[in-house]
């Protein structure tokens, strides 16, 4: 067990010194102290943590491309370019949340700094802990980058290029290296058309072989490379606030996001408990009922606790079925032990919203109730599960009994929608899927399947590819260090990278023929 706000014990101290100097409490001066001492450990939020869990959420992948070159010192942005381009990134890890995202730093060869994670906080570590003096190489090889990037898993991701764009000047060879990524290219070009000097470690000003100085200015062929890819070319505001949000614009454009498996940790609250054992031993105390509270809790017994415990899980169930986290509410439900017409139509929605629409149907089925606004709503959502899945006469039957108990626009809509998708099937034109109905014709505050979400998930259905021994114990490897990355402490120092990291960064340095 642990403790949300642990240093709240502290107020325990007055409390007990307070006891201690009452000499001959009274058992009502006692109890009082008692009901304090629970409220202030209800107060520290005591929690059990459950282990890591699953969820799929809505996230796009992207990839975000690092210039880390020699060039990147110029000050033409405060307080240089790659402290801003820095301060980009942190800004749009903030109010990317969700997203899956891989960062790549790179100069005149790329190098992996963080595979791709929800776990923004790997990120924020790896990116402070590079360090720019130990980067050598002054080149910026964009084919190189762009090669990596199409040797990665092929799946369509979006990819911020953040660089100066150094001396390419071969474009089709860059289009080439691109040719096999399923990519969306957003390029933020750091530096101005005037450009700048770059200062080096001892103050100076960085010189070419003919002792001339170098000035690093924005390569225009990045405006070039953004056209003819259909990507956004943005140049730098000044600000990496606004910056960030021109970025997610440009992300927002694409439309990429997929379903992406997150893991996270999963607490259960214990505050209740104290909560209400404070709650009877007031009542208790101070109401000419309390031998009949007694008697009363005598009879109850365990069904009581069941009771208050159950209706503790349907509303943990159903503030997670708010977030989304569909998995992480049918689990909830499915292992209370006393079921419900509340837990069973909970259990409904979420394997619904998970696309398991033959379950959700099943248990939509099973509840049985005399209420007309009730009966109206199952028979709506098992009408909805039927068009979900195909099934438009079947469907048809639903809608018109949901709406004779009563109108409803939204039923009335979908019930001509799946004729009008029945003749589309029958004819081989395609289908479209029907449209929800509303939050505010909700019939309860609880979660119910007021909106369709089109789903391409399909009941237990088996994942593809070749299923090897070597490709599982792999996959096997990969969840467990991504459990172990949740387990990282995020007031830790962040941990310089290895020699070893630089060297593939610097790669190729004393070669170097063409730095600029």
């Amino acid at each position: 067990m642990s403790l949300l706000y642990p240093q709240l014990l502290w107020l325990l101290i007055p409390l007990v010194l307070l006891g201690w100097m009452i000499k001959h409490r009274s058992l009502t001066q006692t109890v009082h102290l008692v009901i304090l001492a629970l409220l202030i450990i209800a107060l520290s939020r005591p929690q059990i943590k459950e282990g890591v869990q699953k969820e799929q959420i809505d996230a796009r992948d992207i990839l975000i491309a690092l210039d880390v070159s020699y060039s990147m010192r110029a000050q033409d942005l405060q307080p240089d370019r790659y402290t801003y381009a820095k301060e980009t990134i942190d800004a749009l890890l903030k109010k990317s949340t969700h997203d899956n995202i891989m960062l790549i730093a790179f100069t005149s060869n790329p190098l992996i700094l963080s595979p791709p994670t929800t776990d923004h906080q790997l990120i924020h570590t790896a990116l402070n802990a590079l360090e720019p003096k130990n980067i050598l190489t002054k080149g910026t090889s964009l084919e190189k980058l762009f090669k990596k990037i199409s040797s990665l898993k092929k799946i369509h991701r979006e990819v911020l290029l953040i660089t100066d764009g150094g001396e390419e000047q071969d474009l089709p060879k860059l289009l080439d290296a691109l040719r096999d990524s399923d990519t969306h290219l957003t390029i933020l070009a750091l530096g101005t058309t005037q450009g700048s000097t770059i200062p080096t470690e001892d103050g100076s000003m960085l010189k070419d072989r003919e002792n001339h100085l170098v000035v690093s200015r924005i390569n225009p062929l990045l405006g070039k490379l953004a056209d003819a890819t259909s990507g956004n070319y943005l140049q730098a505001s000044g600000s990496p606030k606004n910056d960030a949000e021109d970025i997610l614009s440009s992300f927002d454009q694409s439309d990429t996001a997929q379903k992406a498996d997150k893991l996270r940790y999963s607490y259960t609250e214990l505050y209740m408990v104290p909560l209400f054992i404070a709650t009877i031993l007031f009542l208790m105390l101070h109401t000419r009922a309390s031998r009949y509270l007694l008697i009363l809790f005598a009879m109850a017994g365990i069904q009581l606790q069941a009771g208050f415990f159950d209706g503790i899980t349907l509303h943990k169930a159903y503030a997670h079925y708010e977030n989304r986290e569909y998995n992480r509410t049918k689990e909830i439900l499915g292992n209370m032990e006393s079921p419900s017409l509340q837990q069973r139509y909970a259990l409904a929605s979420a394997y619904y919203r998970m696309g398991s629409y033959t379950k959700a149907r099943q248990l939509f089925a099973s509840i049985k109730t005399h209420t007309p606004e009730v009966k109206q709503k199952l028979y709506y959502n098992i009408a909805n599960s039927y068009a979900m899945e195909g099934m438009y006469d079947k469907a048809r039957i639903y809608y018109t009994k949901a709406l004779q108990l009563g109108d409803d626009a939204d039923a009335a809509h979908n019930l001509v929608l799946v004729a009008q998708l029945k003749s589309a099937h029958d004819a081989q034109l395609g289908i479209a899927h029907p449209k929800s109905q509303s939050e505010a014709n909700s019939q309860s505050d609880k979660p119910k399947d007021t909106e369709e979400e089109k789903s391409s998930r399909k009941e237990d259905q088996p994942s593809s590819g070749s299923g090897s021994g070597g490709q599982k114990e792999q996959s096997g490897k990969k969840e467990e260090q991504q459990k172990r990355r949740l387990e990282l402490d995020k007031d830790a120092q962040p941990l310089p990278l290895s020699s070893k990291v630089y060297e593939l960064i610097n790669k190729g340095y004393i070669r170097e023929t063409q730095p600029w």
